[in-house]
């Protein structure tokens, strides 16, 4: 069990590594106003989560913490804002502050704007709105920390207005442009809080040109890897295919060519450790069959051995013991007469 824990963490570490690797010269000191992001981000996914899902969060993640992609996706949000450039941008995406360990959410500062988007994969629910609303709480605790807000004291503290988006890489069908914390959860009567997410679909983030967004881009090459995948399984055909057919769209082409090396890295990772979580699962399971089955005869075996009608040695022929386990179950029973 130690071999395979260190074969986990091994993996982890190399997949950190190229994924989010420590520059120190990337380090800065918060400043007033600011969330101070560390350099270095660690993304470690669940066992209990798909390869399919943690390859699309992480492209997710590693993609928005390049500030030209950054400002893209702000830009696909607010074209109307044409000032903003990629130095107003402030990367604060949090770590494992969800309660399901999920990391494909992301939040930043676009001067005085709090932005949060998270992502939802092709099966639909309303709860992302709590994940998305716990993520704003944590950072909104973060910020004031932060910034020395005294909560305590007379004066109004300071809070960047929240923005909250969904992405659902699914087919849209009639679900809502918007969801509401009251509508979805309190059948639409007034509570003390609520909060609201707008829903970004596939086809709704086109640009001036009539060309899909980084936002749009993203969804596509989320589609086309789960198409991949359908045929190819968890192969390095797929990955190749997923960024030859990406390539061949233009979904995502800049990015996905500078930093090719780093989503291949991605998507093999991931594979490997998906593969070390499928195989710890089997044993444990195994494992625990075993455990509970062994009890089961044993306890079928003392009944038997109350009963006083089979010999010990038909006994253990009966429940797949041995002799001598079924000896020691009666040797337990007479020392509890």
């Amino acid at each position: 069990m130690s071999d395979e824990h260190d074969l986990t963490n091994a993996v982890s570490a190399q997949a950190d590594a190229v994924l989010y690797p420590t520059d120190d010269k990337t380090s800065k000191k918060p400043t007033a106003g600011s969330i101070h992001t560390p350099a270095h981000r660690t993304i470690i996914p669940k066992h209990s989560q798909s390869a399919r899902k943690q390859v699309k969060d992480s492209v997710f993640c590693h993609l928005f913490q390049d500030k030209r992609y950054l400002l893209q996706l702000y830009q696909a949000l607010h074209p109307e804002d044409i000032e903003i450039t990629e130095d107003s941008l402030t990367n604060i995406t949090l770590d494992n502050v969800l309660m399901n360990g999920q990391y494909n959410d992301l939040g930043f500062l676009a001067g005085d704007r709090f932005m949060i988007l998270a992502e939802s994969q092709s099966v639909w629910s309303v709860n992302i709105l709590i994940r998305a609303l716990l993520y704003l709480m944590e950072t909104y605790q973060i910020f004031l920390s932060e910034n020395g807000a005294d909560l305590y004291g007379s004066r109004r503290v300071h809070l960047p207005k929240p923005e909250i988006y969904v992405i659902f890489i699914g087919s849209r069908v009639s679900r809502p442009a918007e969801i509401s914390l009251t509508q979805e959860f309190f059948a639409g009567e007034a509570c003390a809080i609520e909060a609201k997410a707008k829903v970004i679909y596939e086809g709704l983030t086109l640009d001036e040109n009539g060309k899909e967004d980084i936002i749009g881009q993203y969804i596509a090459f989320s589609k086309i890897y789960d198409e991949q995948r359908r045929l190819h399984g968890r192969t390095q055909k797929t990955i190749r295919e997923t960024l030859r057919i990406c390539s061949e769209r233009d979904i995502l082409r800049e990015y996905l060519r500078i930093c090719e090396k780093e989503v291949t890295s991605i998507m093999s990772f991931l594979f490997d450790k998906e593969t070390i979580y499928r195989n710890h699962d089997n044993a444990m399971r195994k494992e625990y069959r075993e455990k509970y089955t062994k009890q089961a005869q044993q306890e079928a075996a003392r009944k038997m051995l109350l009963k006083r009608k089979l010999s010990v040695e038909e006994i253990a022929e009966y429940q797949n013991l041995t002799v001598e386990e079924v000896r020691e179950l009666e040797a337990e029973l007479l020392q509890n007469v």
